[in-house]
């Protein structure tokens, strides 16, 4: 069957990803290949010291998002998208949408980006005796409680990105257990939110007199394969103003990027990892077993079928390291010379491969925004050098890449050496990959592991949750959600795999035994506001 033809007999799915700078659709065929997109360039904004994205950025955002993709398919195939399999939403996990009986937005969406929730998130790890880190969505409300914050009381539901677009477009108020476990923690056993817990939140706000327990305001949480519903006649007009896609198209489990990206590395199965590296970045390593003990730099989250999931998650990557690639840019045009921003990205990366292993001493501090996991509340970028470091552009940049995934290193260093964690593949996808080599050698460095890069890997989260929706769709075997990826989506296709140097891993240590050693530095900007 040809795309046209997947196409044209409501054959294709469609997955949906809201990523933190672009919104990106996808349309795969019967054997999983991507063979239309769609995307929409966006921006998080500061509002009240909250960084967020408006409901009507949102909205607009997801129409404009598959309108780019309606007019892909005309182009490319001379046809129009009326009915699909399956369609899957993913987004950017946690954060904090609260929503009044009359399904309106109580406050403005607050992002994963966040960081003002340290009370908050300090108290229940203490309650819970697990870590409750600063961006999920029960740090997120009870903070709004600790604050005296007036909508509490009016919550009727309480979701994130992906459930929101989800419950809009099917009326469903449910979510994949892989984002439902980072509004509070799920238990891998019962596949649903630690009863434990629910229990010692509702008790600890008891006291507050509000109209709802915890259970009646947060989704249902559901797995990999179940049917979430399907798209409603309102929801098919949201989605497509154009007014062609049809109504009654089933919609999987609304997943969070961490999840989706499992999907899209093939790395659900324990002893599997994955790094996502672009605005920001995590490792997700499904364990065999669960941790010694709760780890504040260390998030545990699930599988989109459940499996326990150790998860460091940093809120900076690569932004710095543009930024300074961009000076480059504007450098070049300055001269008169035509920009490749891929040529640019190519020089610039590889010619860092030259440097010594431990940047000549050079450190770079790519803080955008607060950091949890080294205890930043806010970010300044900061590039930090002394008179005797080898100030070479190898050294600078190579810095700027070590930066990119240092935090990264310093929460997987204990899974790696404390926990002693064995891990069989790290599959890394996102920008930082983008140059063919150069991050992956990085990644490698940083973590002691080899690491492979798929060539399907840079299809990303939306992908991953299109190939969710085939599996709740098209598993006609009814295969457990790792060997449906196995043996129906990536064949054995291992990725090309780039094993650490002992010089790399030994530079790198020495990196990053000074970077934190000057973190002092970086507290020491922050402290001094402009």
């Amino acid at each position: 069957m040809t795309a046209k033809q997947t196409i044209e007999s409501g054959k294709a799915i469609l997955g949906i990803e809201f990523g933190s700078t672009r919104i990106k659709a996808v349309l795969i065929d019967e054997e999983n290949k991507p063979i239309a997109q769609g995307s929409h360039e966006w921006e998080n904004q500061l509002v009240d010291g909250l960084w967020t994205y408006s409901i009507e950025a949102i909205w607009y955002g997801l129409q404009d998002c598959y309108a780019d993709l309606r007019a892909n398919v005309r182009k490319d195939y001379d046809t129009e998208i009326e009915i699909l399999a399956g369609i899957g939403i993913s987004a950017m996990m946690h954060g904090y949408m609260a929503f009044d009986a009359n399904k309106e937005i109580l406050v403005p969406f607050r992002t994963w980006r966040n960081t003002n929730t340290g009370k908050a998130a300090a108290a229940l790890s203490e309650l819970f005796v697990y870590n409750i880190p600063l961006r999920w969505s029960i740090s997120h409300l009870y903070q709004a409680i600790l604050d005296n914050e007036e909508h509490v009381s009016s919550i009727k539901f309480l979701t994130t990105l992906a459930g929101y677009i989800h419950w809009q477009l099917t009326g469903q108020k449910v979510l994949g257990i892989g984002d439902a476990s980072g509004m509070i923690p799920v238990d891998p056993e019962t596949k649903d939110y630690s009863a434990e817990m629910v229990q010692k939140f509702d008790k600890l706000i008891e006291t507050k007199g509000f109209p709802w327990k915890l259970l009646d305001i947060l989704p249902k949480a559901i797995t990999a394969g179940e049917n979430a519903g399907f798209l409603t006649e309102e929801g098919a007009k949201r989605l497509d103003i154009s007014g062609h896609l049809k109504p009654g198209i089933p919609l999987c489990p609304p997943e969070g990027d961490a999840g989706t990206g499992m999907v899209a590395t093939n790395a659900v199965r324990q002893r599997t990892g994955n790094v996502s590296a672009g605005t920001s970045s995590f490792s997700m390593i499904v364990l065999e077993k669960d941790l010694s003990k709760p780890y504040e730099m260390i998030d545990m989250v699930t599988t989109p079928d459940g499996s326990l999931v150790a998860m460091v998650h940093c809120n900076n990557c690569t932004s710095d390291l543009n930024a300074w690639v961009n000076l480059f840019k504007e450098y070049q045009q300055l001269l008169g010379i035509p920009v490749d921003m891929n040529e640019v990205y190519g020089k610039l990366y590889n010619n860092a491969l030259n440097g010594d292993t431990d940047c000549g001493g050079l450190i770079s501090y790519n803080y955008i925004s607060g950091e949890p996991v080294t205890g930043l509340e806010e970010g300044r970028p900061l590039f930090v050098r002394s008179a005797s470091d080898k100030f070479t552009l190898a050294n600078f940049m190579r810095a700027h890449l070590y930066a990119s995934v240092g935090v990264l290193k310093i929460g997987n260093d204990i899974l790696f050496k404390e926990e002693k964690v064995k891990v069989d593949r790290i599959t890394g996808h996102g920008g930082l990959f983008k140059t063919k080599g150069v991050g992956q050698r990085i990644l490698a460095a940083a973590i002691n592991s080899p690491i492979s890069v798929m060539e399907t890997a840079g299809e990303g989260g939306a992908w991953g949750i299109a190939l969710l929706a085939a599996y709740m769709v098209r598993n006609e075997q009814k295969l457990p959600l790792d060997e449906y990826l196995d043996k129906v989506v990536f064949a054995g296709d291992a990725g090309v795999e780039i094993a650490p140097t002992p010089e790399d891993v030994e530079g790198f240590n020495k990196y990053i035994e000074n970077y934190k050693a000057c973190l002092g530095i970086e507290r020491a900007a922050v402290d001094c506001k402009k």
